[in-house]
């Protein structure tokens, strides 16, 4: 099935999910937390993905986020799911309940633990997209994941009809241009303080943590690069610049997001699934520190910030556990 045009949206979220106290989701707060960022300005989001605790959410929490995410969207915004399987038939059973579930697009992680040749990276991507009809993002992270795509790899999948973009965060700036110039996948920046640069080479978009707290000046950076305006884009990317920092920086963006969050009052507690923990009280003061210095941030007012470092603490152990088959 060949798709035309951008499928997936430009501003795209990379949701939180957000938990009880106890480590169980917040299907509440869920929904609000979706139709805040819509409403702020996103026209995609990516649940199931590594902020959204992918590692630790369950196939029916999982499926269930797809369809609370559409149901909240309501053609708002596109819904894509990320996360998959470092089992290639543990993914296509994924995606395919996925788009039965109603996601808009899939996003498929290079296979993470196993390390895979790229052979074997060329063959669990083009099996996957095979099961399904839905556009596909590919997932080049190999600070996670231990391996890389290849260029030459991106090369070959590109052809695959169902394969149309690709999310970006391993900072190779002359490889972007080089698939840009080559193919015609969609690019995502998958780096929160890159997103500007990679717009301005050619990228389609961005695939963001910290749009989860500001997605405003996300959209107001994409608007201006469409409209050729570099120095309002500019304008942006500096004035969102310590709160990436804060956000990126210190801890996991999944434990610094939801810390933030609760502390603006926008989701109910910041609790994280084992083995992630909330921040330390050294790492919070230093998230803090950054986040005092977020001026005329739309949607970032730390006027009333009021963050819990004890709500914070550890991690929860859920009632079920994840699956990894």
């Amino acid at each position: 099935m060949t798709h035309t045009g951008n499928p997936f949206g430009q501003v795209l979220v990379a949701l939180v999910t957000p938990m009880t106290a106890d480590g169980e989701v917040d299907w509440p707060a869920v929904e609000k937390h979706i139709d805040d960022v819509i409403t702020a300005g996103a026209d995609g989001i990516v649940v199931t993905g590594t902020t959204g605790e992918t590692s630790t959410l369950t196939d029916a929490e999982k499926i269930r986020l797809v369809e609370v995410g559409k149901d909240v969207a309501a053609g708002r915004a596109k819904i894509i799911t990320g996360g998959g399987s470092n089992e290639t038939a543990h993914a296509i059973e994924l995606y395919k309940a996925s788009e039965k579930a109603g996601a808009d697009g899939i996003m498929i992680v290079t296979p993470y633990y196993n390390k895979p040749t790229q052979a074997g990276i060329l063959t669990h991507f083009r099996l996957v997209a095979d099961a399904t009809d839905l556009p596909v993002i590919l997932y080049d992270i190999p600070g996670r994941t231990g391996v890389p795509i290849k260029y030459e790899t991106i090369l070959r999948l590109a052809k695959h009809p169902n394969i149309l973009a690709i999310k970006d965060a391993k900072g190779d700036f002359s490889e972007v241009s080089r698939v840009l110039n080559q193919t015609d996948l969609l690019y995502f920046s998958g780096d929160d303080a890159n997103v500007l640069p990679h717009l301005s080479i050619g990228a389609t978009g961005l695939i963001g943590v910290t749009a989860n707290i500001a997605p405003a000046p996300y959209r107001a950076i994409v608007d201006a690069v469409n409209a050729g305006d570099l120095t309002a884009a500019t304008a942006e990317h500096k004035r969102l610049e310590p709160l990436v920092r804060a956000v990126m920086t210190h801890v996991p963006g999944t434990v610094s997001a939801k810390y933030i969050l609760h502390g603006l009052g926008r989701i109910g507690s910041p609790r994280v699934r084992l083995p992630l923990v909330g921040p330390e009280e050294w790492e919070a003061a230093k998230i803090e520190d950054e986040l005092a210095l977020v001026v005329g941030v739309p949607g970032a007012d730390f006027s009333n910030f009021r963050p819990d470092r004890n709500a914070a603490a550890g991690g929860a152990l859920p009632k079920v556990s994840g699956t990894t088959r």
